[in-house]
């Protein structure tokens, strides 16, 4: 013990008195360093009261002191004659001072900390052998508030040896975490306290957005509960505590990103720490580009620009260019002149002639220029851009041609027989068009596979009214369209021709002349054959899931079948490593747990949006192979219009499916959020693909049980795809066949009666429930059958009531709807015969306005006993309490709407005028409005335009 730590007091009773501490040698230690303490031994006489006091210390940033005590005491029974007057306590006292004050002050300031009693005591024989019993206590002061402070030692009678004084604070080390510094930090004031510590990111490093690194220093000195964190800057990496540059030919052009990446295609850096790479000569990156795309150049011109003339109507087709530059935001603009007679001498069309659908920004290789000048020179270019076009300082490239005006081209070839139809060709003839516009040297034949949908055909030419095309595939279904060429360019295709070719003959023939008992044993055996087959294979089938795919088709193949489920999961779906995922934030809730969204970034691939279905912690392994049961499903399907499977996280917590990012979610929740903002012709567009996603699944002899809006899912481009398989089961090849429930929900308003009644389910259950999709989709996402309850719904369905026409429903799509609604399924439409009527519907919108079905069976919307007869009411009054819009009575009086007659030939305006602002209670009144001209019209023949 160092003799300046300690000061000796004085006797001097009006400050610390008696003070006979003594400093003395006691002995050497365990290393043989002499021990100096701090001793007292007053025991003889009463009534001690002797002081010893520390020098003054300064505690620095220290709110919380710790002191640590060893000492020596001798037992009092050892000590003969001190009966009452010997002790084996002294306290421990403290006083706080912003600095030194020598001597100047009085016992009664002192702080007591505590009484400190000793847990071993000694006795002279124990002393005599050298054997020291050392006591060592610690004692807390704390929250100081000064700068510095006394300890002082109070002795009452003891005999006691003073060995050492150890005074000290705790903190915090300095470290790094998460790419940030934490200082050196005093922990805090309170034994529970946690001090937070922002932390410093190291260099090249910056904040997390709105996550900033803190840490808490524990009242231990440990650090504890980091939040937030630091990340790379754009052109750095992380490499264990630092962030390091990207190499040469590497960027990284976000922090967001954990890695550098190579350069993308065509392009380069030659420097250390790059965001981004600089494009190569001729090459070039559009202003929306993120960096991680590899630069593009513009497209090649167009190929094989041919055109048609009607008066002054021209109509150009083209093929895409040979070189897209390396992109597919490949677009067309084009460029019309009116030239004169003599050359070089040619204008701009000006704002008088119209384009269809537009000049520029085609995304289909066709378009229609009206309004042109009979009897005038034209000269058309057409040339492709892409999102780099305007970047590039190089020579344009187009397609150019010139035409006049003087004739028109040849009408449609609108009659066309199949004459013979053979296994690999099919003979065709057609009559002449009626309007021919000259002198026909030739007619085009366009054919092509149905289920390639134009998109790869071929063509054959002919000089008469007949044609024979060759080299075709037995038992396929092939399109035919024909037109006419003048000298003033070729027509327009007629309407489209299915043909079928005949089925391959079999490979063995049997002659008929051959004795009949053979042929007969031949047929035996054959059929017994082939039947042990089925059965095998039967077998084989539900026990290992098999499904016999036919060529041309893919088959779908449920995973309860499979004995072990997990093995369904790992044939179709492809498992992700979970490092790839990373989830950015809850956008819902599923039936298993979380639906996330999120990115993905796989190896060798830029990362994508994704949406990410987590299995919440504590499942079942029932509940795990329910949620995997969709992914299962999910990965079997691979169309446009259904939501693709990305893969699947089994292998990880949590267990993930991971599918495609759609922007827009729910059809029906985006359809509510833009109402009335979107035209006939999209809406339309959006039923068309809703439509060709379950043609798709119908196909594969799937049903999906629960189609409805809030089941289909909408990206960024309008583009909808069929979702959530959860309620989906498969039918078998036999399109009559069905699926029994065993059990569980039903959504009622989008489920046909023959599976409501029995729970039997086809594609045919699927039409109806598409039916009320498209009433969906027109209405805006309304609720089908608005308030009516489940059991309202069940009866009025069975009275023959169907939905009436949503506001400007156009009658063709609504006459649709009453065809998906048919009693009988049987007379319902096919999805295929439903998409090639919107097909019609898009290219010729005038067909919206004439209902055009599939069936013969004629059901009303309106006229049956579920509906109210509106006839009946004898007041405004009474019709509006009937659909519950009393409310708005003072409205239609206010008005003059006296008679129901008046009321019928209101329209969506005059309702507003009203002041019903609400836009269900309009559509309300609105649809009511409708079923009451209907009636009117239909019971009473008042004449009223429906």
């Amino acid at each position: 013990m160092d003799d300046t730590f300690f000061r000796k007091c004085s006797n001097n009773g009006s400050f610390l008195s008696l003070c006979t501490w003594n400093n003395i040698l006691l002995g050497l230690d365990e290393n043989y360093t002499p021990i100096r303490t701090y001793q007292v031994c007053q025991v003889m006489e009463p009534n001690q009261n002797n002081w010893l006091r520390t020098s003054w210390i300064e505690k620095g940033d220290a709110q919380r002191i710790f002191v640590e005590l060893k000492f020596t005491l001798r037992d009092c029974n050892s000590l003969p004659g001190v009966v009452g007057t010997c002790k084996e306590t002294f306290n421990l006292y403290y006083q706080e001072t912003d600095s030194e004050v020598g001597r100047n002050i009085r016992e009664n300031q002192y702080v007591k900390i505590d009484t400190i009693a000793a847990d071993e005591s000694f006795t002279q024989g124990d002393l005599g052998e050298r054997k020291m019993k050392l006591n060592t206590e610690v004692r807390i002061i704390g929250p100081l508030s000064r700068r510095g402070f006394y300890l002082a030692f109070q002795d009452v009678g003891a005999c006691i040896a003073l060995v050492s004084v150890k005074v000290y604070y705790k903190k915090c080390w300095s470290i790094i975490e998460n790419l940030a510094t934490f200082p050196d930090t005093v922990t805090g004031s309170e034994f529970s306290s946690l001090v937070e510590v922002e932390g410093t990111c190291v260099s090249d490093a910056e904040e997390e957005a709105d996550n900033s690194p803190k840490m808490h220093c524990s009242a231990e000195g440990e650090w504890l509960v980091p939040i937030g964190k630091c990340i790379c800057k754009a052109g750095f990496h992380q490499k264990g505590d630092a962030c390091e540059p990207c190499g040469r030919g590497f960027y990284k052009s976000s922090s967001q990103d954990l890695q550098c990446s190579r350069c993308p295609a065509h392009s380069y850096n030659d420097r250390e720490g790059s965001w981004r790479c600089d494009c190569e000569d001729g090459y070039y990156r559009g202003l929306s580009d993120p960096p991680s795309v590899a630069c593009t150049r513009p497209p090649s011109a167009p190929q094989n620009l041919v055109y048609n003339i009607n008066q002054t109507t021209v109509s150009l087709e083209w093929s895409p260019p040979a070189d897209t530059g390396g992109r597919n935001d490949v677009t067309y603009r084009i460029m019309c002149r009116r030239c004169s007679w003599e050359p070089e001498e040619c204008v701009a069309c000006g704002g008088n002639v119209g384009y269809s659908p537009q000049q520029a920004g085609l995304v289909d290789t066709y378009v229609s220029v009206v309004d042109l000048l009979a009897h005038a020179n034209y000269t058309f270019e057409v040339e492709a851009v892409n999102g780099v076009s305007d970047l590039s300082r190089t020579q344009r490239l187009f397609a150019a041609v010139s035409i006049a005006t003087s004739q028109a081209t040849p009408s449609q070839v609108s009659e066309v027989i199949k004459e013979r139809v053979q296994q690999r060709s099919i003979q065709l003839s057609w009559q002449e068009p009626e309007q021919p516009n000259g002198v026909i040297t030739e007619y085009e034949i366009k054919y092509y596979e149905k289920d390639q949908k134009d998109r790869i055909y071929s063509t054959v030419k002919s000089r008469s009214t007949s044609a024979t095309v060759n080299n075709l595939k037995p038992s396929t279904a092939y399109v035919f369209q024909i037109r006419a060429f003048t000298a003033a360019g070729y027509g327009t295709y007629g309407p489209r021709l299915e043909v079928t070719t005949k089925e391959e003959a079999s490979a063995t023939i049997v002659s008929s002349e051959q004795n009949p008992v053979i042929i007969i044993a031949v047929v035996a055996v054959a059929g017994t054959i082939i039947l042990v087959f089925m059965v095998f294979g039967f077998i084989i089938g539900r026990r290992y899931a098999l499904a016999v795919k036919f060529p041309g088709t893919k088959t779908y193949i449920d995973p309860e079948t499979y004995e072990d489920p997990n093995r369904a999961v790992h044939q179709f779906a492809k498992e992700l490593d979970a490092s790839c995922i990373k989830i950015e934030r809850v956008i819902g809730a599923g039936e298993f747990g979380e639906v996330c969204s999120g990115r993905m970034k796989l190896p060798g691939k830029r990362d994508m949006s994704v949406a990410i279905k987590t299995l919440k912690v504590g499942y079942s392994e029932k509940q795990r192979r329910d949620f995997l049961c969709e992914a299962s499903i999910m990965g079997q399907f691979d169309h446009p219009n259904v939501v693709h499977l990305e893969g699947v996280v089994t292998r990880g917590k949590p267990v993930m499916i991971v599918i495609e990012y759609m922007e827009n979610c729910s059809l029906d929740a985006f359809l509510r959020k833009h109402d009335g903002q979107f035209t006939v012709i999209q809406l339309v567009g959006m039923l068309r693909g809703i439509a060709a996603g379950m043609r798709y699944l119908s196909d594969m002899g799937y049903v999906h049980r629960d189609l409805a809006a809030r089941n289909v899912l909408v990206n960024s481009n309008l583009v909808c795809k069929v979702s959530d398989f959860g309620l989906s089961r498969v039918i078998d090849d036999d399109p009559e066949a069905v699926y029994t429930t065993t059990g569980g929900k039903i959504p009622v308003r989008w489920t046909a009666m023959e599976a409501i009644q029995y729970r039997k389910f086809t594609s045919a259950s699927d039409v109806w429930s598409y039916g009320i999709v498209m009433w969906e989709v027109m209405s805006y996402g309304e609720r089908p059958y608005w308030d009516m309850s489940n059991q309202d719904v069940i009866k009025a369905i069975e009275e023959g009531y169907r939905l009436p026409a949503p506001m400007d429903c156009p009658p063709g799509l609504h006459q649709l709807m009453l065809d998906c609604w048919q009693k009988d399924r049987a007379d319902r439409p096919k999805f295929d015969q439903i998409v090639g009527i919107l097909d019609k519907m898009i290219r010729n919108p005038n067909t919206l306005k004439t209902p055009v079905g599939t069936c013969t069976r004629p059901i009303s919307p309106l006229l049956d006993q579920s509906t109210p007869d509106f006839t009946t009411f004898r007041s405004v009054g009474e019709w509006l309490e009937a659909i519950k819009m009393e409310r708005y009575r003072d409205n239609f009086t206010a008005a003059g709407y006296s008679s129901l007659d008046s009321v019928a030939r209101m329209s969506i305006e005059d309702v507003m005028s009203l002041g019903i602002s609400l836009v269900g209670h309009q559509k309300k009144i609105m649809s009511s409005i409708q079923t009451m001209r209907a009636q009117m019209l239909h019971l009473h023949g008042t004449g009223i335009q429906v």
